[in-house]
């Protein structure tokens, strides 16, 4: 008899239990999740704190000078003078919304940190159309106007960043100079200034004119300039700081030359630039300074070591320069003075008591002096030619009657093609030695301008396309590939 197939009892499911919130709380997974939520939330809050504390910081700690010529680095000179200010000094910088020079605002940024007394304002030209008005006529795009209570300077976008037109014209180069420290730094410094220099520009022997590049420098660095003939006047004026002869062509009278020695006895300061002259001879000039114990050798100054000359030329006088106030900047920084066609200085065993001369620039004593100078046919030294060593330039000074002197025997001291082959050191020397005889602060002494120099890698268009293909194409896919291998790893574990 066939049994018939018992059905096969049904798997009974079980009942869940009830949700039990509390517990849910205690499991190990949401204790996992628990702990790692807490510690974002900690890592936010310290990155958010530590961002917080990094924006409050002045951006010289925060932002790098990581430019090749250190363009946001500011001199010494800049930060003594902006560091000590007493007065309030505001920057208006003109520039419209979004427009604003990245370099610029960089440099401004590190004046601003640096006191408190210093404020950089915006003015957008569109919002404030009359403002640039009280200044100028007329204001380019991120120009600047420096102000201090009644005196205040404009800064014009074109003189912060300056063409090389000799190296375009002469060279076919384009050259760049970003002269926004110079700029900023003299204008402050004009600003908060009562009184300025007065350098006279003695007139009437033929003197040279002084190039753009030096006046212009002058004014940088808050020298007033002005003509002087001593035949209008009875005595140099009381405001003359320093009195400077350039070149003369012809001698000084025996009354200008009276009138000059009372005028340093009195404690004024005087700087003479001369040069090799074909049949003249400044008699009364040079007697004036003998009597501070500095004499001149006739003729030319001839380089026998190669070591002190330029150009491949031995007239190119590259001199050794001797530590002193005027010279200690360029001793510092590495920089060269270019004087071509001098004559020879010479300083006198026995100088009177209350004199003291420092030879600041001086030749090799390889050195000779040719006799027939500017005739000259050869290089190689003749019979009646003066041995060497010279000096070039002196600094006197006269503690009884607190006066100073510079002599330079090369006119070519302020030639703009001499100071551009040794990157503005005539320019410098010339500067710093103002500065020391009109006893300005150390603010005054000048501030190189920044090379605005970029260098470019350059390659073939096969390199170039297959560096293409391995930055767009390559890398891409590796990485790809490396997070496919990981995600299947993962997955079969």
């Amino acid at each position: 008899m066939k049994q018939e197939k018992q059905p096969k009892p049904q798997r009974q499911k079980k009942a869940r239990k009830p949700l039990n919130l509390k517990a849910s709380f205690q499991t190990r997974s949401f204790r996992v999740g628990g702990y790692s939520v807490v510690a974002t939330a900690i890592v936010l809050a310290i990155i958010i704190a530590v961002n917080l504390i990094v924006s409050a910081l002045p951006e010289k700690y925060t932002k790098l000078d990581t430019t090749s010529n250190q363009l946001f680095t500011l001199s010494d000179q800049t930060k003594s003078l902006v560091s000590n200010l007493t007065q309030e000094v505001t920057i208006y910088w003109i520039v419209s919304s979004g427009s604003e020079d990245s370099y610029l605002e960089t440099l401004l940024s590190r004046y601003a940190d640096l006191s408190d007394n210093l404020k950089v304002v915006k003015r957008d030209p569109d919002v404030y159309p009359t403002f640039v008005q009280q200044y100028t006529d007329s204001a380019t795009a991120n120009s600047l106007v420096v102000e201090c209570g009644s005196r205040s300077r404009y800064v014009d976008y074109y003189d912060i960043y300056v063409l090389d037109y000799y190296s375009y014209y002469y060279y076919g180069t384009t050259s760049w100079s970003f002269y926004g420290e110079s700029e900023l730094t003299s204008a402050i410094d004009y600003v908060i200034s009562e009184d300025l220099p007065k350098v006279y520009l003695l007139t009437g022997h033929g003197e040279q004119d002084i190039p753009d590049t030096f006046t212009d420098a002058l004014e940088k660095e808050n020298v007033d300039t002005e003509s002087l003939s001593l035949l209008t006047v009875d005595e140099v004026p009381e405001d003359a700081d320093c009195i400077l002869i350039y070149a003369p062509q012809s001698d000084l009278s025996t009354e200008e030359t009276d009138m000059l020695l009372e005028y340093l006895n009195a404690g004024g300061n005087l700087f003479v630039i001369t040069e090799p002259l074909q049949d003249t001879t400044l008699t009364n000039l040079e007697a004036l300074m003998a009597l501070y114990g500095v004499t001149k050798e006739s003729g030319v100054v001839v380089e026998g070591s190669r070591s002190y000359y330029a150009l491949n030329n031995p007239f190119y006088l590259l001199p050794e320069i001797n530590s002193h106030t005027i010279t200690s900047p360029l001793i510092s920084e590495g920089y060269y003075v270019l004087l071509p066609v001098a004559e020879g200085l010479l300083v006198s065993d026995e100088l009177p008591d209350n004199v003291s001369v420092t030879e600041l620039l001086v030749t090799s004593s390889s050195a000779y002096s040719k006799v027939n100078g500017l005739t000259a046919t050869t290089y190689e030294k003749e019979d009646g030619d003066v041995d060497g060593p010279f000096a070039l330039a002196v600094a006197i000074t006269d503690s009884e009657a607190d006066s100073s002197i510079v002599w330079v025997s090369s006119a070519y001291l302020l030639n703009e093609s001499a100071n551009s082959r040794v990157s503005g050191g005539n320019q410098d020397f010339f500067l710093n030695a103002v500065s020391w005889m009109c006893d300005t602060d150390e603010s005054s002494i000048s501030i190189h301008a920044k090379e605005l120099s970029y260098e470019y890698l350059t390659m073939d268009s096969g390199t170039a396309s297959t560096l293409a293909v391995l930055a767009m194409g390559v890398i891409p896919l590796a990485y790809l590939a490396v997070g496919i291998v990981i995600h299947v790893r993962r997955k079969r574990r």
